[in-house]
């Protein structure tokens, strides 16, 4: 079997690392040795090749027969402009010593924090605020039905949602209850926080249900598009406690931010983006959120289930594993996905209707990692940073291949 090789072309393909302590090292492989052979300058130029091998009797775990090679990488970068290959050279001299801990699992766990779940039969309810075409709305609905179909063929939207049954309490499994439309924007086309609940509220709230408000490409909603695509929460009123969820349509304003990867991100590399599957990018972002906030709210409903961090801002099932949707994912690209041979369309999941998803990793407590349909753990890739402007990584694709 070939070895993963990191291979990073001239063009800039990562985002420059300005400051390193924000660059975490995402997982490891247990590795025999260590194998630096490209070395690219701040202009993107080779410098040499040279060779460093990792004494094996450090690692602190047992050696697999597998050989994973390195490369050490100059990104483009002010910082970085400072070093040179004497640089390198000295990097590597002590590199060695420390690489050992590096190297080591590094387990994404969220904790449990004794609450109640969202388990058994889940009624969807859909509050459409704005102008929403029929087709756009069948979208969302089939996803939505697609979560507990077993008529899909494999990779299915139907198993990317079998991990939530990993969690405590079996499974949920939800479906489309009431639609609500909006179309004449009777609280305006600026909405706050306040507006979601009220909005949430057209349907009764119950434990076993949640109330998701779609708003429209021409609706602004505080905080979209500068800190988040959506969200998700919880409310009383006289028919009890039940959840809500709120996700904009950001085809107008930030699809970069909350529909990528089917269009170009506001920052980092601007690699091509990927085509929708279902043709409307700002939908199918909708659905990439709306996945994200499902899996959030089942699994955290009350600020009392499945996080990290503190409640005010936590990592939850999905949104703890950002920016990944199949093997092989790295900052600014998403991983290898299925192509539809005749639209060109990138998508992981099928759905129901013959529908086409592209859907995100999602936290695995039996494994304590992000999760991927598909999922090859020799083809991740993994990269951390040892200092401003420059990054190691490993794994296959870094070219693009």
């Amino acid at each position: 079997m070939k070895s993963p090789t990191a291979h990073i072309p001239r063009h800039q393909t990562l985002q420059p690392c300005m400051d390193s302590s924000h660059l975490l090292l995402i997982t490891s492989f247990h590795v025999s040795f260590l194998e630096v052979h490209t070395v690219l300058s701040p202009a993107g130029h080779p410098y040499s090749s040279l060779s460093y091998k990792y004494p094996t009797t450090l690692l602190p775990h047992p050696l697999s027969e597998k050989k994973k090679t390195f490369t050490l990488l100059y990104l483009p970068s002010p910082m970085a402009s400072n070093y040179n290959l004497a640089t390198l050279v000295l990097l590597l001299s002590f590199l060695a010593p420390s690489f050992a801990a590096l190297v080591q699992e590094q387990p994404l766990v969220l904790k449990y924090h004794n609450g109640i779940l969202l388990k058994g039969n889940i009624t969807v309810n859909l509050i459409w605020y704005g102008q929403f075409t029929p087709i756009q709305r069948s979208i969302i609905v089939d996803f939505i039905n697609s979560l507990n179909s077993g008529r899909a063929p494999l990779p299915s939207t139907s198993s990317w949602w079998k991990t939530t049954e990993k969690y405590r309490g079996g499974s949920s499994s939800l479906s489309v209850g009431h639609q609500v439309l909006h179309e004449e924007y009777t609280l305006g086309k600026v909405l706050k926080s306040y507006h979601l609940i009220a909005l949430a509220s057209k349907a009764l709230f119950a434990v076993n249900s949640i109330n998701v408000v779609l708003t429209a490409k021409d609706v602004a909603v505080d905080g979209f598009c500068m800190s988040k695509c959506g969200t998700h929460g919880s409310s009383k009123s006289g028919s009890g406690r039940g959840t809500y969820i709120w996700v904009g349509n950001s085809d107008l304003q930030c699809p970069g931010q909350c529909a990528w990867p089917f269009h170009q991100p506001i920052y980092g590399p601007q690699t091509p983006p990927l085509i929708a599957p279902n043709g409307d990018v700002g939908v199918d972002g909708m659905v990439i959120n709306l996945a994200t906030l499902l899996a959030n709210t089942v699994t955290n409903p009350f600020n009392s289930g499945y996080f990290q961090g503190p409640p005010t801002a936590p990592l939850e099932a999905v949104s703890a594993c950002t920016g990944k949707f199949g093997s092989g994912s790295y900052p600014g690209y998403p991983g290898r996905a299925l192509v539809d041979k005749v639209t060109g369309a990138s998508f992981n999941a099928y759905g129901v209707n013959g529908r086409k998803y592209m859907l995100p990793a999602m936290w695995d407590p039996q494994s304590s990692a992000c999760k991927t349909l598909g999922n090859d753990d020799d083809d991740e890739v993994h990269l951390f940073t040892t200092m401003p402007g420059l990054i190691i990584g490993w794994g296959p694709h870094l070219d693009g291949s």
